[in-house]
C-alpha cells in the first residue's frame, strides 16, 4: 500500500512540459549522449544559485514531476529535471523517461516520451536532406 500512495504523491508538472516543449520549439536543446547526463546536469550549487537568482517557481520549470507532499519552496519537491536552465538535453529527458518508467509515474514517463520523439524528429531532420 505505502507504494501505491508514494506514486500518487508525484504528478506531471504541466508548466514545466510546456517550457520544455516551447524550448525545443525555439530551438534551445542539446541533442547529446545517453550517458552525459551526470555531466551535464546542474550541480547543487548551480540550482542553488539559480533559486537565489530567479526563485523556486522558475526552478520548478525545469522539472517534470511535482511531489505534492513536500512543501513548495523546497527543492524536494520538484523531480525529473531535464535541462541544465538554459536548454533541455537529450541525455536528461533520457534519464528522466527511464526513472519515471521504473517508478511506475506514467503519465511523466509518457511527458518525456513525447518531449524525446520532438527531439528525435529534430534530429532526424538534420541528417536527413530535405528532397522536396
Amino acid at each position: 500500500m505505502a507504494a501505491s500512495m508514494e506514486c500518487m504523491a508525484v504528478k506531471r508538472n504541466e508548466r514545466a512540459f510546456d517550457h520544455a516543449r516551447d524550448l525545443i520549439a525555439v530551438g534551445k536543446y542539446v541533442i547529446d549522449d545517453r550517458d552525459a547526463w551526470s555531466e551535464h546536469q546542474p550541480s547543487a550549487r548551480q540550482e542553488n544559485d539559480y533559486i537565489e537568482r530567479h526563485g523556486i517557481a522558475e526552478y520548478a520549470r525545469w522539472h517534470l514531476g511535482i511531489d505534492d507532499e513536500v512543501d513548495e519552496n523546497r527543492k524536494g519537491r520538484y523531480k525529473f529535471p531535464y535541462g541544465d536552465f538554459q536548454d533541455v538535453h537529450r541525455c536528461g529527458l533520457l534519464a528522466a523517461e527511464s526513472r519515471a518508467g521504473q517508478r511506475k509515474y506514467y503519465d511523466i514517463e509518457l511527458a518525456v516520451a513525447h518531449l524525446h520523439g520532438m527531439l528525435e524528429a529534430l534530429r532526424m531532420s538534420a541528417v536527413t536532406p530535405d528532397r522536396s
